[in-house]
């Protein structure tokens, strides 16, 4: 495992965060979908009404990783913990460096008193289910997702 530091992020994390971001996009092969601007994605950070919190995993100074995360409110279990984004760049994969991030993003919902952890993985995404069988998390078929794009 190499030696990455975990800490919260800060305002000036933005720029290196979109970047790891768009990155995923390119690998989850929608590089267009990413329309969010360094703006708007600061102020939804750090602004007067933050709505996501995020961990960066720093190596030699460089944020090489980031878990984004934000509350969700379920009628049936009460507050949950949102994991929207979990992401290595991709030169450090397979180093550790996602387990540090999980396991602080775990630590940080079981803190605050959540009652579990959600997100979504793609189905073509072997990797990254094969880690979170590790951690015995519970995958649902059954459920199909929706949105809206105004």
């Amino acid at each position: 495992m190499i030696k990455a530091t975990i800490r919260e992020a800060i305002d000036n994390d933005c720029p290196q965060m979109l970047e790891l971001i768009k990155e995923l996009a390119i690998f989850e092969k929608a590089p267009d979908e990413v329309t969010v601007s360094l703006e708007e994605f600061k102020d939804a950070g750090f602004g007067k009404n933050p709505v996501w919190g995020a961990f960066v995993a720093e190596v030699d100074s460089e944020i090489v990783g980031i878990s984004l995360y934000y509350v969700r409110y379920s009628t049936w279990k009460g507050r949950r913990l949102y994991l929207e984004d979990l992401i290595v760049t991709e030169r450090m994969r397979g180093l550790g460096i996602g387990k540090l991030l999980f396991d602080k993003t775990l630590a940080y919902g079981k803190q605050c008193g959540f009652h579990g952890m959600v997100w979504q993985v793609l189905d073509w995404n072997e990797p990254a289910i094969k880690f979170y069988e590790k951690y015995k998390a519970n995958f649902d078929a059954e459920w199909i997702n929706v949105s809206i794009t105004y």
